[in-house]
């Protein structure tokens, strides 16, 4: 399995051997001990959730609060979709950054978004499918966003801005000035503001 650091502190993209023959093809999507080389600790996966898009469904930015935070493990069913990481953890030396992937069905790549970092996603194709390994389940009080569209993180689209479908929550999310404002962020070390 390919592992690449990406441009946030502690996220990766695995990239799995595809074993192709006149049956069809085989891959280990996911190996415990690929993602303990790259993290150093594996989260114990508690709940695992799909998602289905329309090309155009941009999802995101999210992330959680709650301690010890949401570590997660993203790819693509079927499809393809644009996955982002975005450094929300004031303290990190990333702090600010974002970085992306891009998941699709022939290359069967995964995300590893770890806890306190921003993620969201934009889907490229109609009936895109995407699950996510989450190390904790899903606590609504701890859920939050950070705006998309705020330009201080400046996310590039490959769509054009007025052809993405966004949810109301997403539209109206805040900037991270003003969710660090509201202290709705956890420091690098997972101590609250």
């Amino acid at each position: 399995m390919d592992i690449r650091e990406l441009a946030v502190a502690g996220a990766y993209a695995f990239t799995p051997v595809i074993h192709r023959d006149e049956r069809g093809e085989f891959l280990e999507q996911y190996r415990f001990e690929a993602l303990a080389e790259a993290v150093g600790t594996v989260p114990e996966w508690r709940q695992t959730n799909v998602s289905r898009s329309a090309r155009g469904v941009l999802r995101g930015i999210h992330y959680s609060i709650a301690v010890p935070g949401q570590a997660k493990y993203v790819t693509v069913v079927t499809g393809r979709a644009v996955d982002y990481v975005v450094d929300l953890r004031p303290g990190s030396p990333t702090y600010g950054r974002w970085d992306s992937v891009e998941l699709e069905t022939g290359a069967c790549r995964a995300v590893f978004v770890p806890s306190g970092v921003g993620h969201a996603f934009l889907a490229l194709e109609d009936e895109t499918a995407m699950t996510y390994l989450c190390s904790e389940v899903y606590d609504p009080e701890a859920e939050k966003g950070v705006s998309p569209f705020d330009p201080e993180i400046g996310l590039a689209f490959p769509i054009p801005r007025e052809e993405l479908v966004v949810s109301p929550r997403d539209a109206g999310a805040p900037s991270l000035a003003e969710a660090l404002a509201a202290g709705h962020v956890r420091r690098y070390d997972g101590s609250a503001l």
